[in-house]
């Protein structure tokens, strides 16, 4: 049996956005890396939808102000592990990445099944990922 495999090449202007002010994800934002830098802006996400998924990294030590991502209810559910402990998100409306604590490489993640926002990640230091 032959498998078929084809490779998309990678490309920054597709598969990255960088957020240098307050923004509104977009459905065609899905997949896409969303940069986040030492300026902290406000980032709100679109109505659920099936299949949508953006993945959050800090860039650089976020030490100006807090970055915060906003849902359009409190439909945010999930896990991060944050210095080695899990911290559980149920029925939270925004995630803030804090400032002066947040370290270039943390990360995490969401995707919506259509009704609720599902979240994963990653960060190295205490208190840096705060939700409400």
């Amino acid at each position: 049996m032959s498998t078929n495999i084809q490779y998309r090449a990678i490309d920054a202007n597709q598969d990255q956005k960088s957020v240098t002010a307050d923004t509104t994800l977009t459905y065609s934002d899905s997949g896409k890396t969303i940069l986040l830098d030492a300026i902290g802006e406000a980032i709100t996400l679109p109505a659920p939808k099936a299949g949508i998924n953006y993945k959050f990294l800090v860039t650089a030590a976020v030490a100006t102000s807090s970055w915060t991502v906003a849902a359009t209810a409190d439909i945010i559910y999930g896990s991060v592990t944050e210095a080695g402990l899990v911290q559980l998100l149920s029925a939270e409306t925004t995630i803030t990445i804090v400032f002066t604590k947040a370290i270039q490489g943390d990360w995490f993640t969401l995707e919506s099944d259509g009704t609720n926002w599902y979240c994963a990640g990653q960060l190295s230091v205490a208190s840096s990922f705060t939700t409400a």
